[in-house]
């Protein structure tokens, strides 16, 4: 089992449906409709999927089980291989929720340092502004980010629907983030084409993309990614089960690394996506004869790329290192 690292999780679209239904039972939320018969989520498209994603999100309502979420899933992580994570965590969601942004933190965090110490497994979190709740909004979460620091929270970030408002909408809150010393990364190039890429770049002067895929329409654009290190956050999983390509074979990772684009592999939203980052390592693996030593690279992309310290990359690179020099 090759160690994995990821950089583009979103923690409340983490939540496993068995947790979000034990919540919704004991906070009163009616959560009717979100989970089948199968115990999966239910949506069809993507405004269904925003639509369950916020009602699974409303079920978390104190720090506690901010905790609990958090400590489930790395700990799941831990045990496929995970050695290194990243999760976008939502001011906006955990205050619809009647939660401020430092308890959400604490809570998140907490949960974090015990897989940590049952685990072994580093994470850190980024901030994210939702877009199409505006730009003010993603303003206040970028100074709520700044005005209180937390040493887990090390980066700042864009999501929601790509569809709503232009980069330079957004440019301020990431000059205040930016400056604050937070790494930033900006959902871009997935339902909004090349366009919304380059749009990032030039007013968001960001290092990574949340997905940037679709700049595979732009040999140009793929150019000045792979000539400025610009670092892809793909979510294939995420990719195909919202209907931008039609399966593994089909979607352009392996065209965009072939290319000299640095790419990393993730999950997105897994349980809403029937994934995980272990999964979407060998499924991407097995669709595009990649070996263990391209699925090592991948990890090796990501580490360089966190939003961490120099010392704990050194670190999880001594601990990949060891890990896979037999198969390396």
């Amino acid at each position: 089992m090759l160690p994995t690292a990821e950089l583009h999780c979103h923690i409340e679209g983490a939540a496993p449906p068995e947790l979000v239904c034990a919540l919704a039972h004991r906070h009163g939320v009616d959560v009717t409709g979100l989970v089948d018969e199968q115990g999966h989520y239910r949506w069809h498209d993507f405004t269904s999927f925003l639509a369950a994603y916020d009602l699974a999100s409303s079920v978390f309502r104190t720090p506690q089980d901010y905790a609990a979420l958090s400590h489930a899933y790395f700990t799941q992580c831990a045990r496929e291989g995970m050695i290194y994570g990243e999760i976008f965590i939502s001011p906006d969601h955990a205050m619809a929720a009647g939660l401020g942004y430092e308890a959400y933190v604490e809570g998140l965090a907490e949960g974090i340092l015990q897989a940590k110490d049952e685990c072994g497994i580093e994470a850190r979190m980024i901030v994210v502004g939702v877009r199409h709740l505006g730009a003010d909004s993603v303003r206040r979460a970028a100074l709520a980010a700044v005005a209180s620091p937390h040493p887990l929270v090390t980066g700042f970030g864009l999501a929601g629907d790509e569809r709503h408002g232009g980069p330079e909408d957004f440019a301020g809150a990431f000059a205040i983030a930016g400056e604050a010393g937070l790494g930033l990364t900006a959902h871009a190039g997935e339902f909004g084409g090349p366009d919304s890429v380059r749009g990032a770049l030039d007013h968001l002067r960001v290092t990574r993309l949340g997905h940037g895929v679709r700049a595979i329409e732009d040999a140009a654009l793929v150019t000045r990614l792979a000539e400025e290190g610009v670092v892809l956050e793909v979510c294939p999983a995420s990719n195909i089960a919202l209907g931008l390509y039609d399966g593994y074979d089909a979607h352009p990772v392996a065209r965009l690394r072939d290319a000299g684009v640095a790419v990393t592999l993730n999950s997105d939203d897994p349980p809403f996506f029937d994934t995980s980052v272990v999964r979407e390592y060998a499924t991407v693996a097995q669709a595009h004869g990649w070996e263990a030593a391209d699925l090592i690279a991948i990890t090796r992309t990501a580490i360089d790329a966190a939003f961490c310290d120099e010392a704990t990359k050194t670190a999880l690179r001594a601990r990949l290192a060891a890990a896979v020099a037999p198969a390396s």
